[in-house]
């Protein structure tokens, strides 16, 4: 065993195996915690009533192999003679993996929570509040990795001050570049503010119509009636005539009915007291006028406007079906046709 004697870069075999050794060790026992505590936690969880160990799994996901591996080098070079500045250079590394790690560990932490936050407020009908969590979840992050990155430069002995005012000069060439990149984040910033829309809202943009599902940083995703998920950058978006029925707080609706000629004038003079009385019981839905409106080209028109006090779709047509069924029950019981385009012609000898 005389080669373990054997000196490398001022120390033995026997101490470079040794910190190899714990090197591989504590990597190794490091993942295996991770685990087990991963899967205790997860069975806890679901029996469990407290928060804390809600935000401990985020934060174990979030915990990357590479911060094992670093802490076992660290460890692993306590057992050899290393040279100061190259000791000082592995430090500064570890530093540098812990100053990451933090950076996931918030990331995990700050998902988390907006995450919950937002499926909370979409379930309570706060689409607004969802937003305005999901915009400042993404600021949140945003501000924690520049003050990371800036720890970062800072432990590297780079000057900042220098590298901000560089920065500042580069910063008006990439905007130039970046300007359609920068003018869909300044839209999100605006309908996170301005709020013409939040998630949960169904909207009609165009010939297209769905719930909101995500305002991202680029884009807005939609959920369509059919299922299919349309992707709308923001600044078209903004640019587009946006129709938001989730903010409706009642529906007009305004429809015609057409009687024959030779209807007599007795019928004619029924048939708004009729179209009253079939509406105004109706749940959610107010009568407002039914009028004997125009002598059409082959009918008698009668215009009849109501309102619907619900932003339900459904409602509407529900209330629209009550409507046609007893008319046409009525109107078979006064004996009054329904007219239909007709023409009439007369034929002289």
């Amino acid at each position: 065993m005389d080669f373990l004697n054997y000196v490398i870069f001022e120390n033995s075999i026997r101490n470079w195996l040794i910190a190899l050794g714990i090197l591989v060790g504590v990597y190794l026992i490091l993942i295996l915690i991770k685990r087990i505590i991963n899967n205790r936690l997860i069975n806890q969880v679901k029996s469990s009533k407290t928060e804390i160990d809600n935000f401990i799994i985020p934060v174990l996901d979030q915990t990357r192999w590479f911060s094992f591996l670093a802490l076992g080098l660290y460890l692993g070079l306590l057992a050899l003679n290393i040279p100061a500045e190259i000791r000082e250079w592995l430090v500064l590394g570890n530093q540098v993996i812990l100053t990451l790690q933090l950076g996931f560990w918030g990331t995990g932490l700050i998902s988390y929570y907006v995450n919950r936050s937002v499926a909370d407020k979409v379930k309570e009908d706060h689409g607004e509040d969802a937003t305005t969590l999901d915009a400042l979840g993404l600021i949140g992050k945003i501000l924690l990795w520049v003050i990371l990155s800036l720890i970062i430069l800072d432990n590297l002995n780079i000057e900042i001050s220098s590298l901000v005012a560089s920065l500042g000069i580069g910063g008006i060439a990439v905007a130039l570049a970046l300007q359609n990149i920068l003018g869909d984040l300044f839209a999100s910033i605006s309908i996170t503010l301005d709020k013409p829309f939040v998630i949960g809202d169904f909207v009609e943009v165009d010939d297209f119509a769905g719930d909101v599902v995500e305002i991202g940083l680029k884009s807005t995703r939609i959920r369509s009636l059919s299922g299919e998920e349309l992707i709308f950058s923001n600044t078209d978006l903004l640019n587009s005539r946006i129709r938001n029925y989730k903010r409706l707080e009642r529906r007009r609706i305004s429809f015609s009915i057409a009687v024959t000629y030779g209807t007599s004038v007795e019928n004619l003079k029924k048939i708004p007291g009729i179209v009253e009385e079939i509406i105004s019981p109706l749940e959610y839905v107010q009568f407002e006028r039914a009028h004997f409106k125009s002598l059409g080209d082959y009918s008698l028109n009668f215009a009849v406007v109501y309102y619907v006090h619900t932003p339900e779709y459904s409602s509407y047509l529900n209330a629209q079906q009550i409507i046609n069924l007893e008319l046409y029950q009525r109107f078979e019981l006064e004996g009054i046709e329904f007219a239909y385009p007709t023409q009439t012609v007369i034929v002289e000898q």
